[in-house]
Formats: C-alpha cells, structure tokens, sequence
C-alpha cells in the first residue's frame, strides 16, 4: 500500500509541474522578435578572392647556410691557394652524417687495448662510436683528432662561388648526458 500511495503522489507531483509550465503568454517573447525585426537587415560583405600561390625555386643549396658564420674573404684565398678542396660525393654517407654539427654532442670516451673511440650522441637520443677517419654532420665533416675532453673535426663547406670549397675546422667538447 506504501508503494501505491508513493507512485500516486509522484504522479500528482508531475502533474502539477506540467500545469505550472503550461501558459499562453508569449508577449515578452513576441515584443523581443518584432523590435528584431523591425532593425534594417545588414549586407553581407562578399567572399574575398584570393591570389594564387606561387611556388618558390629555392636555388641556393650549394651556397653557405645563413646561420653560419661568414668565412674571410682573406682566409678564403689563402686557402684556396694551399689546396683544391672538394668533398668526395662518391663516398658512402655514414649514419651521423643526416645530423646537423651543431646537434651532435660528445659524451663520452671507450678505450680497449689500443683501439680509442669517442661516444657521440645524435639528437635523436641514439649513442654512437665513432673513431679518427669517421664522417659526422652535413658538411662532410671528417674526425681528424680526438682526445678525452672534444673531438677536431674539418668540414667541407661551400665558398660562396659555384664550385669553391674551403676545409673549415669545428670542435665538439665533452657534455654530459
């Protein structure tokens, strides 16, 4: 019986929810719609056209990278006049040699008899030995000397002149991981 007079008293409840929201009175409603639509209506803008893309020729891949340093003119010519420097396309790429310089970073030394190496670690997280005649960077560059605090590396760059190379020197120091 409990249950019943329960049930009952829900639906009477629900009921007299349903009377309270019901009315016709719509005035406020009616008054907002008719000031909106008395308002002058606006003009829509047209579409923009726009231009048709150019595909850009970027034609200096041979030229010395903007974000290193400038070489001497001075220093150029005393090169060039010691050696005829040109990188050897020929060669197998080594796998240190997609990372740029500047990303490569020495972390350590193994030594095993008489054999040293240096580890270098890639940007990519990846730990590699690498010893005297290896190749790293995108220049060409070769490991001509190593010791337990960096490794001397001589880069091929481009002089600026179409088939002008200078060996440039660079350092990678020891850091820590």
């Amino acid at each position: 019986m409990n249950r019943f007079l329960r049930t009952l008293a829900m639906i009477f409840a629900s009921a007299s929810l349903l009377v309270a929201c019901g009315g016709h009175d719509f005035s406020d409603l009616d008054s907002f719609m008719v000031e909106k639509r008395a308002r002058p209506g606006g003009i829509i803008a047209p579409i923009p056209t726009f231009k048709a893309y150019e595909a850009f020729s970027y034609s200096a891949t041979t030229l010395r990278s903007p974000f290193d340093r400038p070489i001497e003119v001075r220093e150029i010519a005393q090169l060039q006049a010691i050696s005829s420097v040109k990188p050897d396309n020929a060669r197998a790429k080594e796998f240190l040699e997609q990372f740029t310089f500047d990303s490569l970073r020495m972390v350590g030394t193994l030594e095993r008899g008489e054999a040293n190496w240096t580890l270098i670690k890639d940007p990519e997280g990846g730990v590699h030995r690498v010893a005297a005649g290896n190749f790293l960077g995108r220049h060409h560059g070769k490991i001509v000397e190593m010791s337990d605090s960096y490794v001397a590396v001589v880069e091929i760059v481009s002089d600026g002149t179409e088939d002008g190379w200078v060996e440039r020197p660079r350092t990678i120091k020891l850091t820590g991981m």
